[in-house]
């Protein structure tokens, strides 16, 4: 396939992929109404918009979750994102559809183009093309690029983060001057933390990627090199994360990260009230809400206090059962990667997980394994295709381990979809390939590099 054609498919690619997005934009409209099971957080983003463009700051008009007084200032919630509707806010006014509509075209231009990107790099150009087309068309992407939520710009800032690194680890392999590859590691640094704003979740993902440019740059003799650059991607995420931990500490008096929810969600994720069988939603058999579950003597602290006490009494929780930990994290494991219908999800939400995960699942794990198996055969320090299929195979079991052992939800699971995709792309061009008898040997690597 020509590079001219190449682009011109992925810009048909890319301009399905806007329509989809910004015709389902345009059927929500402008009403913040709860549509389907998985988007009651718009609901709470459109309210911290329009609060802080109206100048009242991150709060709330009455009390709201997870344990907030009226006007009590919160850094529960993405600051970045609730900025993007602020800004949209104070542009046009409270009109939600008017902020639907730039996600959709941001997104659905950003998402196949990421895809395309990486997928070339790891794959080659048809596999890659591919993998943008199911974006695309990936009915979940769809429906959460049309929601007020941070979903879509996160797996954005996932997918950007990926093709940087990579691109950082392939100029520090081919030796490239120094200048650049400071230029690729501020480049990271700004995707990393954008990443880091819209979803704290990433954290652990960032930790396994260092580990993983550690090693690579030792085995392939360019460690030394690359220092500087990953270390101005350290400081350039430092520093997009510092204003807003400079707000916690002015309103809050306490140093840490700019949101403040891991110990809440931890805390409500590993409760005895489920027993050894969790629930992506509590029950109402149980007789409680959420914040019911909150200690009464707890109550009255301040949100950052909030959320370390409780960080505190989710760990007792492990250590004093940990049988039942584990069986309730392996309880979790149906529900993170569920593809079949639930009489407990609205129609939308069935059709979208029947008509994406569950339409591409077979292909996703197909590609996977046809991927570990050509890498097999293939030398390991000829090219870094190996190395490209670990990172992405890192960031999917990490990502996917984290949930497992807190809070799973197919929600949670996009960002893995995301990635998992450009396996399905992979599969079905071998497929294809199969049928018109024109497959390769698994010797003869694609061309990757970038046009």
């Amino acid at each position: 396939m020509s590079i001219r054609l190449e682009r011109r498919v992925l810009l048909a690619i890319i301009l399905l992929s806007v329509l989809l997005r910004v015709g389902l934009a345009l059927a929500l409209g402008d009403s913040i109404a709860e549509t389907r099971g998985g988007t009651a957080d718009q609901v709470s983003y459109d309210a911290l918009g329009w609060r802080v463009a109206t100048g009242h700051g991150f709060s709330f008009p009455t009390a709201w979750w997870p344990n907030l007084a009226a006007d009590q200032p919160t850094a529960f919630w993405s600051f970045l994102y609730a900025l993007y509707l602020a800004g949209i806010y104070a542009l046009v006014g409270h009109h939600p559809l008017a902020a639907r509509l730039v996600q959709a075209v941001v997104v659905g231009v950003a998402m196949p183009w990421l895809t395309w990107r990486i997928g070339r790099r790891v794959f080659g150009p048809r596999p890659a093309l591919i993998a943008a087309g199911i974006n695309a068309v990936y009915l979940y992407f769809v429906t959460y690029a049309a929601s007020l939520m941070t979903e879509a710009f996160y797996m954005v800032g996932i997918l950007w983060t990926l093709d940087a690194s990579m691109r950082l680890a392939e100029a520090a392999d081919l030796g490239a001057p120094r200048g650049r590859l400071w230029r690729l590691g501020v480049e990271l640094g700004v995707a990393m933390g954008v990443t880091l704003l819209l979803r704290q979740v990433i954290s652990a993902f960032l930790l396994a990627l260092a580990l993983w440019f550690l090693v690579l740059g030792r085995r392939r003799g360019w460690l030394r090199q690359a220092l500087a650059p990953l270390a101005a991607a350290a400081l350039v995420t430092a520093l997009v994360l510092l204003p807003f931990v400079v707000r916690n500490y002015r309103v809050f008096g306490v140093v840490g990260m700019p949101n403040n929810n891991v110990g809440i969600n931890f805390f409500w994720a590993n409760h005895p009230i489920y027993g050894t069988r969790f629930e992506a939603v509590l029950s109402p058999k149980h007789g409680v809400s959420y914040q019911d579950l909150i200690p009464e003597e707890l109550r009255g602290l301040s949100e950052p206090a909030l959320d370390r006490a409780l960080l505190v009494r989710g760990l007792q929780f492990v250590v004093e059962d940990p049988r039942r930990y584990a069986l309730l994290s392996l309880s979790r494991v149906p529900i993170y990667f569920q593809f079949w219908p639930s009489p407990h999800s609205t129609l939308l939400s069935n059709v979208s997980r029947l008509l994406s995960f569950g339409l591409f699942l077979p292909f996703m794990l197909y590609g996977l394994v046809l991927a570990v198996v050509d890498a097999r055969r293939q030398p390991v320090s000829d090219n870094l295709h190996f190395a490209y299929l670990l990172l992405l195979g890192l960031f999917m079991a990490v990502y996917a381990l984290v949930h497992l052992l807190s809070w799973a939800n197919v929600r949670y699971r996009l960002p893995v979809d995301a990635v998992w995709i450009l396996f399905a792309g992979y599969a079905l061009d071998d497929l294809w390939r199969r049928v018109t008898q024109a497959r390769p040997s698994p010797s003869a690597l694609p061309e990757r590099n970038m046009p």
